[in-house]
């Protein structure tokens, strides 16, 4: 008899607690859903971005020979100043001096053939004039002088052709830098335009360029300042202003080219050398800043979860602008006032009751709650 009170008891305490569980399910059940809720912030009116930069002399070139031959001398080495105008090296060219010699001797000849043409024409001309010579034998002696002028002209336009290779002989500096390579030694080889003989860097000033992508590519302006930092110099940032900036986008990187001059009268900055630059972007004063996570991507587009005034889940289409990583510039579809379900749950539906808290006031008890 006790034993079958017992089993009784048992199995209604048992009972008892699968009631219990049901009503507190179904209590949980009529509750609203808890969100976490953000509220969107308005765009700052310029945004600073670090980029990376090469710096660069603010012209550059490499010098080539311009006439075969062998190096004979050379006067600057790397590291060198070096002035516009000023011999760099020599290319000895002993098969040139003949053949200007020669040209020379050519012109020579046939000048001393023209002044015998013109004097011939001349009497032929007196002999035409006397009736004692045909117009046919006076033609040919006219043509014959000019013949001789025009292979004189010929001549010595080969006469300068040859100068001006000879000129070549000497590597001149064409603009005042520092050597910043030397690829020869005396008695190399020298084929013209093929070799390098030396690299010419404008140090002062430098230009520093910097790849832009193609998200802020529309902000960057003309004159606009930037900050740049080199890692090797410690102390105060370098300011200055945008120089350049290209008319599109390097269809292989999708980056936009800006260059920026800087000055280096101390010559502590170095062409090549890494820099990070900041730079000051337009903003966009009708443009919102949201967290990127409130954000729910579709293949028709993305929407944000938003709460109404009465607590109610709807959903907004919205216009995305620029990328900043944890957050994301809308360009449309809400307003300063909306209020924002972060991280948004799959089950949310629209029209839905549910509680809210900010962010700042979330806590384990609420973490319980919107895990539900």
């Amino acid at each position: 008899m006790l034993l079958a009170l017992s089993t009784g008891g048992v199995a209604r305490l048992a009972i008892n607690q699968q009631h219990g569980e049901e009503l507190r399910q179904r209590t949980l059940a009529s509750l609203p859903r808890s969100v976490i809720t953000v509220h969107p912030k308005p765009a700052e009116s310029g945004r600073r971005i670090g980029l990376p930069a090469t710096l660069r002399g603010n012209t550059e070139t490499q010098i080539f020979a311009r006439c075969d031959g062998y190096l004979s001398a050379w006067y600057k080495n790397i590291g060198d100043q070096v002035s516009k105008g000023e011999l760099l090296a020599v290319i000895d060219v002993p098969e040139l001096d003949q053949e200007l010699a020669q040209a020379k001797a050519t012109v020579a000849q046939v000048r001393t053939r023209l002044d015998l043409a013109r004097s011939t024409w001349k009497r032929w001309k007196i002999l035409s004039q006397n009736d004692s010579a045909t117009p046919q034998e006076y033609d040919e002696k006219r043509s014959a002088a000019l013949q001789a002028e025009a292979d004189l002209a010929a001549a010595e336009a080969n006469v300068k052709r040859l100068q001006n290779l000879e000129g070549y002989r000497h590597i001149i500096a064409p603009f005042a830098g520092v050597i910043t390579r030397r690829s020869i030694d005396v008695g190399n080889l020298i084929t013209a335009g093929n070799q390098e003989l030396f690299a010419l860097t404008q140090t002062d000033p430098l230009r520093l360029t910097v790849q832009v992508p193609q998200i802020y590519s529309a902000d960057i302006q003309l004159g606009g300042e930037v900050t740049i930092n080199f890692p090797e110099i410690q102390g105060k940032p370098r300011k200055a202003h945008i120089e350049h900036i290209a008319g599109a986008l390097d269809p292989m990187t999708r980056t936009r080219q800006v260059d920026v001059i800087l000055e280096n009268k101390d010559g502590r900055l170095l062409p090549g050398a890494y820099a990070d630059v900041s730079l000051t972007m337009r903003g966009n004063s009708s443009a919102l800043i949201v967290p990127a996570n409130v954000l729910v991507i579709e293949a028709e587009g993305t929407r944000v979860v938003t709460v109404d005034g009465e607590n109610r889940i709807r959903f907004r289409r919205v216009g995305i602008g620029r990328d900043f990583g944890r957050e994301v510039e809308v360009l449309e579809g809400i307003s300063l006032d909306d209020t924002l379900v972060a991280s948004p749950s799959d089950l949310l539906v629209d029209g839905e009751s549910v509680s809210t808290a900010p962010v700042a006031e979330r806590n384990d008890t609420l973490k319980t709650a919107g895990g539900r």
